[in-house]
């Protein structure tokens, strides 16, 4: 099966910045895959040269087959991808302006699908609206519908709901989550990490310009130890028999590291026996945020000691729709 995305040892500078150091990754078709790191690591350039807007060094890179550079006349019409940046012409409506945008694709009589992309993105109420007279996150909607506008099979979202309301962030996820039903692709890069959590089934983490690690979602996020156990008490210092399990400890406030939820009564009976008298407890499960952290502090440590991180991959793509 011909991969939605494909790239394959892409390098790119700009000036002494190496942006991208050897990228190779692939997206399957149908798949909703998660690009992120922090700011800097590179996801924005990477987008950039799929869509043709920067060339990479050196390095291969194919939308549903078709090579950016040689064929992109395909590989574009196969990509729509919502920009992180508002950019719009002030002196067009909203229609007027998805109209020009279908005109770039050839697409003469596409005011159905118009139409139908305005509905779910609540602006058919804006329709008719300058695009100076709206707010800003109703000109992040008409981004969406842009990349929308030709029915591409792969799309591209570069944190398409910073700024917006959450109204608008329920709303464009329920109609991207049917896009990926019905078969389009989704890489989709946030600092919303909990947003990645619930769409993504595969993720990719971007440290300078360098894949640190590329897995499942499950994968990444059960990568981590155990549960956590906060608890607040009173009356008695926390047992010494329990230091080991300290990650975090403010008296009065302590979290401690379980391998099990099975291990939960017999902490909790520590606590009790040494006349403590617990006031508060929680426990707290992994997710997305932990993980990113842990890794992104992996790779800095590592930089520093000039060693070299193990980053957690897995080759194969994983099953579209999750």
């Amino acid at each position: 099966m011909t991969p939605a995305i494909q790239i394959q040892q892409v390098h790119k500078r700009f000036g002494a910045v190496q942006a991208l150091s050897g990228i190779d990754l692939e997206v399957a078709p149908g798949e909703f895959f998660g690009l992120l790191g922090p700011n800097g690591a590179g996801k924005t350039t990477l987008i950039n040269i799929l869509a043709g807007l920067a060339r990479a060094d050196s390095g291969s890179v194919r939308v549903m087959g078709h090579d950016v550079i040689a064929d992109y006349r395909e590989s574009r019409r196969a990509l729509g991808v919502v920009p992180q940046e508002l950019v719009f012409d002030p002196f067009f409506s909203v229609r007027e302006t998805l109209r020009i945008q279908s005109g770039y694709f050839g697409l003469t009589h596409n005011d159905t699908w118009i139409d139908e992309v305005m509905h779910h993105l609540d602006l058919a109420g804006k329709a008719d609206a300058n695009m100076r007279s709206l707010s800003g996150g109703m000109k992040r909607r008409v981004l969406v519908a842009q990349a929308l506008v030709h029915k591409p099979p792969v799309i591209v979202l570069d944190e398409p709901t910073a700024g917006v309301d959450v109204e608008l962030r329920q709303g464009l996820w329920e109609f991207v989550r049917g896009l990926n039903r019905d078969g389009h692709t989704i890489v989709l890069t946030t600092h919303y990490l909990e947003e990645a959590e619930a769409l993504c089934a595969r993720i990719a983490m971007l440290k300078q310009g360098r894949i640190v690690a590329l897995d499942t979602t499950n994968n990444l996020v059960n990568r981590r130890d155990g549960l956590y156990l906060k608890l607040r008490i009173a009356g008695a210092a926390l047992p010494a028999a329990l230091a080991a399990r300290v990650r975090d400890s403010h008296d009065p406030v302590h979290t401690l590291r379980l391998r099990s939820y099975a291990e939960v009564e017999g902490v909790l009976a520590q606590v009790r026996e040494s006349g403590a008298r617990i006031e508060e407890l929680e426990l707290l499960q992994p997710d997305l945020e932990d993980v990113f952290v842990q890794i992104m502090n992996m790779e800095e440590r590592g930089e520093r000691s000039g060693g070299r991180s193990v980053s957690c991959v897995l080759s194969t793509p994983a099953s579209p729709n999750r």
